[in-house]
């Protein structure tokens, strides 16, 4: 049976059924994929893929057989860094730096991709920003702005610029977080930005899947990445991720696995779909 088939009308008369009389039989063998070369032949756009959640994706992809590219602000030590990890396991990396709130860059990254590599297969929206603040009267015009455009603006620009390399089994990932389902007091824009970016997932997904491109995304809970030491104080870095019911933060290496599995055959039957590595805190999904 394709996967786009309905299906012959039929009914038994037992419960719970029998498969030896369906028409067709369900799938049910396991899938012919090489479980360290899932990716292979694959091209993969990894944005914030310098350091923490989108580094690890990074090397998870590249060690799954996938070209990556990763697309980073100005952390340039941390993107070489990231590089030299692909390559000295015999993959390919590709740096770009620049804003990804800027439209115009994005696609000139894009285009960079395709020029380095022919295709791309698999778009990680995952660079994002916080800013601490205690009250809405703190946040100012020019940092919501910038927040917005960094976390969720640069999600319909990336997905604008890739839409026309994007063909049939293509995924698009996105990294919202549990904050779009708990709230965050201290980070309400950030927290805001995380919630649009749960709802473009779902709508965007019912918008590509009549091309059968999978669009779904990633909530992780608190996670050990350079964003934390930029965000809080020390006293505050010290507890960080203490409450969740694991009592510790995620490591990045933690979390992709996630991204992995979305991005594989594993998940043909997955879109408009939010995966949840937080530490056992329980969500509303």
């Amino acid at each position: 049976m394709s996967e786009t088939s309905t299906l012959p009308p039929q009914t038994q008369e037992r419960q719970p059924g029998l498969e030896a009389q369906m028409t067709p039989k369900p799938a049910t063998a396991p899938r012919p994929i090489r479980e360290a070369q899932k990716l292979a032949g694959k091209v993969a756009l990894i944005t914030g893929g310098d350091s923490g959640i989108g580094r690890a994706v990074a090397l998870a992809f590249a060690a799954s057989g996938a070209k990556i590219a990763i697309v980073y602000l100005d952390e340039h030590e941390d993107a070489r860094e990231t590089q030299r990890l692909i390559q000295e396991n015999g993959g390919e990396c590709a740096l770009i730096d620049g804003d990804v709130g800027s439209e115009v860059f994005c696609k000139e990254a894009v285009a960079k991709v395709i020029s380095a590599f022919g295709k791309l297969d698999i778009l990680v929206n995952n660079a994002g920003q916080q800013f601490v603040c205690e009250s809405i009267e703190e946040i100012s015009e020019s940092q919501l702005e910038k927040t917005f455009r960094t976390n969720i603006f640069s999600m319909f620009f990336m997905v604008k610029a890739a839409l026309p390399y994007l063909v049939s089994g293509s995924r698009i990932i996105n990294t919202a977080s549990v904050t779009a389902y708990r709230g965050s007091p201290h980070l309400l824009d950030y927290s805001a930005t995380k919630g649009a970016i749960v709802a473009f997932t779902r709508s965007l997904a019912q918008q590509l899947v009549k091309n059968k491109i999978h669009v779904n995304a990633v909530a992780p809970g608190p996670v050990w990445t350079p964003l934390i030491p930029a965000s809080f104080s020390a006293e505050e870095v010290e507890r960080f991720g203490s409450k969740v019911p694991m009592e510790r933060p995620g490591q990045p290496d933690e979390i992709a696995p996630a991204y992995l599995f979305l991005a594989t055959e594993g998940a043909s039957y997955m879109t408009g779909q939010v995966l949840h590595p937080n530490g056992g805190e329980i969500v509303n999904s």
